[in-house]
């Protein structure tokens, strides 16, 4: 009977936090030996995940809202129908602010096209390599706009090969402080000395899978890493520097 299943939805409650959820698929061998997550789809009330969005939460904390738009693949954007343009167009540059990683899919009445939520392959560690160019460079437009939200994403690129000792210690020290605040990571590596093997790794808060890309470096392509970041209180800037000085460098 299982092998007729195409896939298994799990709907949670409308306050729910993903991280627990993602914990147990990826970790129990019971359930990560049958199925694996595809993608996280987030169905947002067009008329209202404003005001969610902006409870406040005792002590700083990130509201659930705030939760599930960052740990989504694909956000439903429903109930377009009673919203004006400008009222959508404004609701969608914000949740870009907070997950622009995310592909949002306008609906009436939670109406969706399957093929858009289903089989995306999202928590494939690969799913980095097919991100437009565009999600990992700030323009002049974004640097004007200060982005106020706690919860936000950053995207970071440059060339090189990475000094695998170097960036493992970045991690376990990021990781270590600041891995409640990373919702979702992930990345396309290039280390010295491991030839035309591409890395990837993806992962939620602490827990990253690591490992070779399946298809390595073209004879002749740029290399360029490149990172995904969703959390909060992110800086771009610092996480560009800390991970620029992860480079390999030649010794004089």
């Amino acid at each position: 009977q299982r092998k007729k299943f195409d896939a298994i939805l799990l709907e949670t409650t409308g306050l729910a936090d993903p991280a627990p959820i993602i914990y147990t698929v990826q970790t129990n061998p019971k359930i990560s030996e049958h199925y694996h997550i595809d993608s996280i789809v987030c169905l947002a009330d067009c008329k209202h995940i404003g005001q969610h969005l902006d409870e406040v939460k005792p002590d700083n904390a990130v509201n659930e809202a705030l939760h599930q738009v960052a740990f989504s693949d694909q956000i439903l954007l429903n109930k377009i129908d009673l919203v004006t343009e400008e009222e959508k167009e404004k609701l969608k540059t914000r949740l870009r602010g907070i997950n622009n990683f995310a592909t949002i899919i306008e609906t009436e009445r939670s109406r969706a096209p399957l093929d858009k939520i289903l089989g995306k392959k999202s928590f494939d560690m690969d799913s980095i390599l097919s991100y437009d160019p565009k999600f990992f460079t700030e323009d002049e437009s974004e640097k004007k706009v200060h982005n106020l939200e706690i919860v936000k994403s950053v995207g970071v690129q440059f060339t090189g090969d990475l000094h695998a000792q170097w960036f493992n210690m970045f991690m376990m020290d990021l990781l270590k402080e600041r891995a409640a605040d990373l919702y979702r990571t992930k990345g396309l590596l290039s280390f010295h000395g491991q030839g035309s093997t591409k890395f990837v790794f993806q992962g939620v808060h602490e827990q990253i899978n690591f490992g070779p890309a399946k298809e390595p470096w073209k004879e002749g392509e740029e290399r360029i890493n490149k990172f995904v970041f969703i959390g909060k209180n992110l800086d771009r800037k610092w996480l560009t520097k800390s991970l620029m000085e992860c480079l390999y460098k030649e010794e004089k």
